[in-house]
């Protein structure tokens, strides 16, 4: 996070410098042809890898302590919000540990702005998510998705002792 901050604050025009923090971010050498534009945010960096051809707009976020891997020719909107990480949902259990899976984003695939991809999901190839839409599951390769409506998945079990 001290260097997403680093990289937030560099003149936007400065390529040569946005290049080398964002290498520093993600631990190896990204490609020539990945653009991020700034503000960008991340929580660990070293979990992101990226393909060819990438295009990142403002204001991501990047929770990649599961691991982010985005193929080539991935179009990514402003405000998107990619997070890997989160807390077990049993209230018992929540505040005792954060689980994790990885995302995987497959090539040719398009991000709509303000778009939420949760832990665990693969978007195939060349699908659209519909800006604002949450991913909380796979989507299939050509697949257009959009949802922002809240579905009832299951109910909780009470706590044991109330910790909140």
């Amino acid at each position: 996070m001290k260097l997403t901050s680093r990289l937030n604050v560099l003149p936007f025009d400065d390529l040569d410098a946005r290049r080398r923090v964002l290498t520093e971010i993600f631990g190896e050498s990204i490609p020539d042809s990945l653009s991020i534009l700034p503000p960008f945010y991340c929580d660990y960096g070293l979990g992101a890898s990226f393909g060819e051809r990438v295009f990142i707009n403002q204001g991501c976020f990047f929770l990649d302590y599961g691991g982010i891997t985005i193929g080539d020719r991935v179009l990514i909107g402003p405000r998107v919000t990619l997070s890997t990480a989160g807390h077990p949902v049993e209230l018992d259990e929540r505040y005792d540990s954060i689980t994790h899976a990885p995302i995987v984003i497959e090539d040719d695939v398009w991000i709509g702005a303000a778009a939420t991809v949760t832990p665990g999901v693969r978007i195939g190839r060349g699908s659209v998510v519909g800006a604002g839409t949450v991913v909380a599951k796979d989507v299939p390769p050509l697949s257009v998705v959009t949802a922002t409506s809240v579905v009832e998945r299951k109910r909780l079990k009470p706590a044991s002792t109330a910790t909140c």
